[in-house]
Order: C-alpha cells, then structure tokens, then sequence
C-alpha cells in the first residue's frame, strides 16, 4: 500500500490550498478514505471522510463550511480543497485508508500545510 500526498505550502490566512492523495497497491474504489491532521507538538485529528463512491462525506465541526474532501477513483487519487485557512489550520495533513472511527491502518507521509501571515 502507497498513499503520497502533495499539495501543502506556506499560504496566508484566507487563502487556499488543494490537496492531493494518490493511492497505490490496494483497490482504492473499495475503500472509505480520511484525511488527517496533526499540529503541531498535538495528536492526529480527524478532518474528513469520504465514502468508497465517493457519495457520502463528512467533516470535523472546525473545518466544515472551509473543507471539501473529493475522490477520482479513475485516477486512484483523493483530494481536499482547503480554503479559507486559519492559522490552526497549520498541521502535517495525511490521508488515510478507513473513516472517521478507523483511519489509519495505512496513511501518506503528509504534506505540510503552514497559515502564516
């Protein structure tokens, strides 16, 4: 199992980012797929999930309305558009196999994401 991720940099507050998964060596459209946070000096935290198809998502309170999570299982590739970013948006982001209450038998290495003006 590969997830790389991409996508993460330096951006102001307010600003956007589009995030990127591509998924390796497993059945990607079989699976519900989560993309998680860590700040920080702070544990993992669930931002989003989204289900094999693609037609059920879900978002943690602090990013929903900001966050939108998406698939291409054409293209084995997971994304997260991240706009409106606050400065606690600052994280390593991952993506990983699973929903909200089992992510994480595989995860990425994580793309850094930094909100600083």
């Amino acid at each position: 199992v590969q997830l790389v991720e991409s996508g993460g940099g330096l951006v102001q507050p307010g600003g956007s980012l589009r995030l990127s998964c591509v998924a390796a060596g497993f059945t990607f459209n079989a699976f519900e797929m989560s993309w998680v946070r860590q700040a920080p000096g702070k544990g993992l935290e669930w931002v989003s999930s989204i289900s094999s198809g693609g037609y059920r998502t879900s978002y943690a309170d602090s990013v929903r309305g900001r966050f939108i999570i998406s698939r291409d299982n054409t293209k084995n590739t997971l994304y997260l558009q991240v706009n409106m970013l606050k400065t606690e948006d600052t994280g390593v982001y991952f993506c990983a196999t699973g929903g909200r209450s089992d992510y994480g038998a595989y995860r990425g290495q994580g793309t850094q994401v930094t909100v600083s003006s």
